[in-house]
């Protein structure tokens, strides 16, 4: 791929470092209008995507001609909002014939971004909106709209606050740039070595220990990093490998990678960025977010992590030897600076700072210590370093007073003593992230911009609620088949969409269909947003499974099939946190009944996961895998006696199993 090339274009290379000083200057200063950075912003990601993709979506080893033309066209039309936005504020809804050009001509380099960058699935469901917003007056009356204009349709889409220059793409411009720029830092500085060595250190040793380090590792990259599947790329190529070596079979290796690479996109603090786009949609503060994604992130991994050591334990693998696993002590003593970042962006979201503020500061606090370990090794009397640390705290520290302004002139000493020191290395990692920041940006905004065109025509047209109508009906006989419905328009609409724009559509047309029908607001919006997530394991697209397929070389259908054995929490947690809305910490029932439904969870994906694999402490029957299957499902559902029931059958299973597992070790041992 483009990015990936070691000597990018010239053009590719200052057109991206120009992308992300653009979007770390208006973070930091605020110099323009939001609705200006949001139109410079897509006109950056147009431009780029021009300069690395060909007309039929191959990656280009340098830009052609008209690539570099249509980049060119696609920035030059993005600084129309920035020269003459106050006409355009003016004359709002009433364009004149340089409007009618630029919008038009910016909606189809939109479409045909996205379809270079990700193939037709994305680009062919907005394109139905469209001819919805453009022909709906025309279909049977339960579809019907009263008819817009085509001159209605570009001004909504292409210079309102509501088409591609929407909500997404405001998230995209602010929140998500900056933490996608900043996992592009700490990946050059090292992270995903400092997380690898510790879940090797930590787990390479247990059984099944190769593919549990692929859960711990891939999880704590896929929560920073925003793309579960460019995480499945990046860390797999180290995992999946590992995985087959130890006895693991090809499929399985390359679902446990997709299965852990997805989860991070559900594990606080960040979310692959979800969590804010979550906050900005439905008004709710991010720490209400993330406090009611922990349980069922938990519960996520915790399957994983189970189905790993079953699999292990049925197939008799066994970790790595001891003396083969690095030290993980060892290793955060090494590199334990990269972790102060991360835990100054947390403590910071979770003081109630801005994600846009914490998100600048936990790039700036990164960018300083990668320069500044490259001025500490020069000063060679340990007294001298200690002293260099604490002025650079005490300086960093000035931000209070000085706001900003303080870190960029702190990064400015510093390259200057990288320059004298001859360091070019350092200088050349931070410019290295910067580029590869812009690069990892591309999918995601793209992504943001067009799907602004499905908010813009429901914002139009009012079709959410035709949708949200046949869920309502359906719900007032059974909340059930509500749910079951509302699953499927996810899993179908998430096919081949990225997990952000996935959330957004979603969450546009099926969300609020389950506020209605009494769903709590953020148990409705979390739903939809795990089946998003699942759309990406589902055969027959399954993103992530397909992308673990050439690594782990092994059928991306089969990956996929495995993956939904997996991530079963995936499937089960959303149900029952609309019976039980408890399990994310909704609600006001009290400690116990929360403490009673988690301990019901953590016993439903247990079943399950035995059941798959067939294993537990020895291998079962085909009628006992049943059982148990059974078993789970009666305690996901909150409906009379189901609990008593799955209960009870689970405690008569789970302990003729152990019973029998006992004989058989005494007769072995007679």
């Amino acid at each position: 791929m483009s990015n990936a090339n070691p000597r990018p274009h010239t053009l590719v290379f200052y057109g991206a470092l120009a992308f992300s000083i653009f979007q770390i200057i208006t973070a930091a200063f605020s110099p323009l209008s939001t609705t200006v950075v949001r139109a410079v912003h897509v006109g950056f990601l147009l431009f780029l995507v021009y300069q690395l993709y060909g007309a039929r979506g191959q990656s280009l080893p340098r830009p052609s001609v008209w690539g570099m033309l249509l980049g060119a066209i696609a920035l030059l039309f993005a600084f129309y909002h920035w020269w003459f936005e106050a006409e355009l504020i003016y004359r709002a809804g009433e364009m004149n014939q340089a409007d009618w050009l630029i919008g038009g001509v910016t909606l189809v380099m939109v479409f045909d971004a996205a379809r270079r960058l990700m193939g037709w699935a994305l680009p062919l469901i907005c394109l139905a909106f469209v001819a919805y917003a453009l022909g709906g007056q025309h279909l049977p009356e339960a579809l019907m709209h009263r008819g817009y204009g085509l001159d209605q349709v570009v001004s909504q889409l292409a210079f309102s606050t509501e088409g591609i220059y929407g909500t997404p793409t405001y998230v995209s411009s602010s929140y998500i740039f900056l933490f996608i720029l900043f996992g592009a830092f700490l990946e050059q500085a090292g992270m995903l070595k400092l997380f690898n060595d510790v879940a090797i250190g930590s787990v390479g040793h247990t059984r099944g220990g190769p593919a549990k380090v692929s859960v711990l590792s891939s999880g704590m990259m896929g929560t920073i990093n925003g793309s579960g599947v460019a995480n499945v790329v990046s860390t797999g190529q180290f995992t999946i490998p590992l995985m087959k070596k130890f006895g693991y079979r090809a499929d399985f290796a390359g679902a446990v990678e997709a299965t852990s690479s997805m989860g991070g996109q559900i594990m606080p603090p960040v979310m692959g960025a979800v969590a804010f786009i979550m906050a900005e949609t439905i008004n709710v503060p991010y720490v209400d977010i993330t406090k009611a994604a922990l349980i069922p992130a938990i519960l996520y991994f915790f399957t994983v992590f189970l189905m790993v050591h079953l699999e292990a334990g049925r197939a008799g693998l066994n970790g790595l030897p001891k003396a083969e696993c690095p030290n993980p002590l060892a290793a955060l003593k090494q590199r334990w600076y990269l972790l102060l970042p991360l835990v100054a962006l947390v403590v910071m979201l979770f003081s109630g700072f801005t994600p846009l503020f914490a998100g600048m500061m936990g790039l700036a606090l990164t960018t300083v210590l990668i320069m500044a370990n490259g001025v500490a090794k020069h000063l060679g009397a340990k007294g001298l370093r200690y002293g260099f640390w604490i002025a650079l705290g005490l300086a960093c520290a000035t931000f209070n007073h000085f706001g900003i302004t303080a870190i960029f002139v702190v990064v400015a000493i510093l390259t200057v003593l990288l320059l004298i020191k001859r360091e070019q290395n350092i200088l050349n990692t931070v410019v290295n992230a910067l580029y590869q920041g812009a690069l990892h940006a591309l999918p995601v905004g793209v992504a943001c911009a067009l799907v602004g065109i499905i908010i813009g025509v429901i914002s139009l047209t009012g079709a959410a609620t035709i949708v949200a109508g046949y869920i309502i009906q359906l719900g007032e006989h059974s909340l059930l088949l509500s749910l079951v419905l509302t699953m499927f328009t996810c899993l179908v609409l998430g096919m081949g969409i990225p997990t952000i724009p996935n959330y957004i559509i979603t969450s546009s047309i099926a969300a609020p269909a389950l506020l209605e029908l009494g769903v709590p607001l953020i148990v409705s919006h979390m739903f939809v947003f795990y089946f998003g997530i699942m759309a990406d394991l589902t055969p027959p697209v399954a993103l992530a499974a397909f992308a673990a397929s050439p690594i782990a070389k092994a059928s991306g259908l089969k990956i996929g099939i495995r993956s939904l054995q997996i991530a079963i929490a995936g499937f089960i947690v959303p149900y029952m946190a609309v019976y039980t809305p408890e399990l994310m910490l909704q609600g006001d029932a009290g400690l116990a009944p929360t403490l009673f439904v988690i301990m019901k969870a953590l016993l439903a994906v247990s079943l399950w996961g035995m059941g798959a694999i067939g294993y537990w402490l020895s291998p079962q029957a085909w009628w006992e895998r049943l059982l148990m299957i059974a078993a789970a499902a009666l305690l996901v559902f909150s409906l009379p006696m189901t609990d008593e029931l799955g209960l009870s059958l689970s405690a008569l299973l789970l302990g003729r199993h152990w019973l029998q597992h006992r004989r058989r070790q005494r007769m072995a041992t007679a």
